[in-house]
């Protein structure tokens, strides 16, 4: 033993005595759960964010550089603007996807246990796919 547990031993702790309301398991595992799901969510929207930014930006430069007459534009099969408009279609179905997995997931944890918390992973997804639509729209019209 060292020498500071031979001078103050450790007073046996009576667990009953501690006022601790009782621990729910299973309550506990549903929001262990709950916030894993919203984790991944979170995480997909980092990735289609990442998509459609960089699809976005692709296509704007190129385009700044053909209206500077920097680059001819040709007849090609596959030009930077379609990749750019790729990538944010990519960006866009990738968050819906993920979106609608999610909300599956959370109806299927909380189908016995009652309704689901409020979840701002689905709000913030929401909107980035909004923005995201509109960024593929405006460069199909344009």
């Amino acid at each position: 033993m060292s020498q500071e547990t031979a001078e103050h031993p450790a007073a046996p702790v009576n667990h009953a005595t501690v006022d601790h309301p009782p621990v729910d398991q299973i309550s506990l595992a549903l929001e262990r759960t709950f916030l894993a799901y919203e984790r991944t969510l979170m995480a997909w929207t980092r990735t289609s964010t990442s998509l459609i930014t960089f699809g976005f930006t692709l296509y704007k430069f190129f385009e700044y550089l053909h209206e500077r007459g920097e680059v001819a534009r040709g007849p090609q099969l596959f030009g930077a603007r379609t990749f750019g408009m790729v990538m944010i279609g990519v960006g866009v179905v990738t968050l819906v996807l993920a979106t609608i997995q999610h909300r599956l997931q959370l109806r299927r944890l909380y189908a016995t246990a009652g309704k689901p918390p409020f979840s701002l992973s689905f709000v913030l997804a929401s909107l980035i796919a909004g923005l995201g639509i509109l960024g593929f729209v405006s460069g199909i019209v344009h």
